[in-house]
Order: structure tokens, then C-alpha cells, then sequence
């Protein structure tokens, strides 16, 4: 048997960092996050050749070993060994043999939630597999304590909800876990404008997102940090109200306020590069813009008047990065059998 599944990226509107639990534990998160049309992709190809067989093809990385129950997590491949350790663990109880691939439209670090859109990816095809018994809030904890708990990467909770969910969000984070998805009825002429109205910049700047999360994690023991991301908190509930009245202009300088707010979160969440885009992308007709995730590189989007988008769109690809095409998408997690 051949199962496939796929799940998409997100983009990070606002209140990111707000979800991770050194804020949400105290103070509540809300985050405004939304999905596009770039996704990971795995298939699950059943075998009876005792062994199981990891291959991520697009960071050309690969591992094969006999089948067995528990595999020990040694750094290498470690969300692929967590995940079918849970599985094995909590619902199947017995070894299995298979070959796992997978590959994901955007490069590794590009603050598109990556790692954790992989891990939905790969349960959603385990879901289909196995005929599992578990819905979208199921599959996203799980995917949340496969890679926060059970390997220790730091980071908050949203990307795990956004793939597995899809669509427009605003979510809610509690402490002890607790997360409240709101999918947002956004009509179809706004989420058009807002289409037209973004772009979508890689930056080239890959980098690892959990480092940078870490130190987010241990400066939200200081008041300045805190403050920030209180203010970052109020702008997710401004933006999603000006999404949902499609006051596009207003939601274009709410995300621009936020973005200076959330730099005073850490100093890494910008860098040089970022700033001289950032300015560059407003000197050619943007409102307003952010790093999408954690902060230090990946992707970027700003928001720009339709009618001046082509030029912004000229000028960014005369830098080192590159323009993306994308639609927003409401699908989440999906996967079938062959």
C-alpha cells in the first residue's frame, strides 16, 4: 500500500511568540496566522522487508534500519524516529516496516513553521495508513509533543495548529497547553485583496529557528521583552478585526507597528539584511512588512497598493532573495491511499 499526505506552510500574521509557553503559561497568547499554497509532502510506502527507511529528498538526507519498536533519538532524523515511536507507542503497539519520503516546497529554516508542518505531514499520512483515530486537534498535539516534549526543540505551538487546520486562524493559547482554534469567516473579495495586496520575499537567509526561539524564551523573563510582546498580542486582535472588515490599509499599518514591536522582543529577530530589505521594499511603495516566524531570515511579505505591486516586485528581485508566487489556501493537513 502507498499512502500520501501533504500539509501547508503558514504565514505568521501576527502575535507570533506570544504562543510560546514561557508568555502563554502566564498571559494568554493570541496569534493571527493564515495557510498558502506551499506544502510538505510525504508518501508511506508499506513494506514486508523488516526494515524502515527514512528519506527527506530535499535535504538529501536518509537513514535505514531494522525494524523494531522504539528507535533512539541520536540527532539524526530525530522527528522522523519521534514520531513513529508515538505511533508505535500509543496506538499500534508492534514494529513496522516501511519507507517514509518527504519533501517540502520551501528550503529548511525559512520561517514558514518547516518542521512542524513536516511533523503533521507525516502523522496525516500515518492517520490514513493505520486508520487512526484522530481528528485535527488530536493530530496537532500530537505533532506539539512529538517535537516540543519527546525531542525538546523550543518553540511555540501555532505552526503545528495552521497545517493541520488550514485557513484563515486566530488562535488562542492557554497555559497547560490549552489552544482554542478559531477559523475565521473571512469573505472571498477580501482574502482576493489581500492576495493582491502581499508579496512574498525569501530572503536567502536560512537559520534555525529553535535557537532563536530559545533566546525569545529567555528574554520574556524581562519586563522590556514582555512589554513587547503584550503590545504584540493587542496588534493580533486589531489585525484580525480589520481582516475580517477588510480594512486592508488599517491592517497594513497595524502589521508594521507590530513588526516594530516584536523587534524589541530580541535583537536577532532583525538583522542588517532584513532592515536594508525592509527599507528598500518601503522606498518602492510598500505600507508595511515582517519576518514571517521566529525572525532572522527566511521568508518576508509586505504589504503594498495593488497598482504599485509589479515594481515592488522588480526591485526585490534584484536582490540576493527571490519573489514567490502563492494563494492563500483553507485546506489543512490532507492525505489518501493509492
Amino acid at each position: 500500500m502507498i499512502v500520501r499526505s501533504k500539509a501547508p506552510l503558514r504565514l505568521g500574521l501576527a502575535g507570533g511568540g506570544t504562543d510560546l509557553n514561557t508568555y502563554c503559561d502566564k498571559y494568554i497568547g493570541f496569534v493571527l496566522n493564515t495557510t498558502i499554497s506551499l506544502y510538505v509532502h510525504c508518501t508511506i510506502e508499506e513494506t514486508n522487508n523488516g526494515k524502515i527507511i527514512f528519506e527527506s529528498t530535499d535535504i538529501e538526507q536518509n537513514l535505514s534500519v531494522e525494524s523494531k519498536d522504539y528507535l533512539e533519538l541520536d540527532g539524526y532524523m530525530d522527528l522522523y524516529k519521534g514520531i513513529y515511536n508515538r505511533i508505535v507507542k500509543d496506538y499500534i503497539k508492534k514494529s513496522l516496516s516501511f519507507k517514509i519520503s518527504t519533501y517540502s516546497d520551501v528550503p529548511s529554516g525559512s520561517g514558514l513553521g518547516g518542521s512542524s508542518t513536516l511533523v503533521v505531514a507525516i502523522i496525516k499520512a500515518f492517520v490514513e495508513w493505520l486508520n487512526l483515530p484522530l481528528g485535527e486537534y488530536d493530530i496537532a498535539r500530537l505533532a506539539f509533543d512529538i517535537e516540543r516534549e519527546d525531542i525538546g526543540i523550543i518553540g511555540g505551538g501555532q505552526d503545528q495548529y495552521a497545517a493541520t487546520f488550514g485557513g484563515f486562524n486566530f488562535m488562542e493559547f492557554y497555559d497547560k497547553k490549552r489552544v482554542i482554534v478559531n477559523p475565521l469567516r473571512v469573505k472571498n473579495w477580501i482574502i482576493d485583496e489581500l492576495e493582491a495586496s502581499m508579496v512574498l520575499y525569501f530572503t536567502n537567509i536560512t537559520r534555525e529557528a529553535s535557537q532563536i526561539e530559545k533566546e525569545k524564551k529567555d528574554l520574556l523573563e524581562k519586563k522590556d521583552s514582555v512589554d513587547a510582546m503584550h503590545e504584540v498580542k493587542e496588534d493580533a486582535i486589531l489585525m484580525k478585526e480589520m481582516l475580517l472588515k477588510g480594512d486592508i490599509r488599517k491592517f497594513s499599518e497595524v502589521l508594521g507597528k507590530s513588526w516594530e514591536a516584536k523587534k524589541r522582543v530580541s535583537a536577532n529577530i532583525s538583522n542588517n539584511e532584513i532592515d536594508r530589505i525592509y527599507t528598500l521594499a518601503i522606498e518602492n511603495g510598500a505600507y508595511s512588512g515582517k519576518v514571517s516566524g521566529a525572525g532572522g531570515g527566511g521568508f518576508m511579505f509586505f504589504m503594498v497598493e495593488p497598482t504599485k505591486k509589479l515594481k515592488l516586485i522588480k526591485e526585490l528581485n534584484k536582490q540576493q532573495g527571490e519573489v514567490l508566487n502563492f494563494e492563500f489556501v483553507k485546506d489543512g493537513s490532507k492525505g489518501w491511499k493509492i
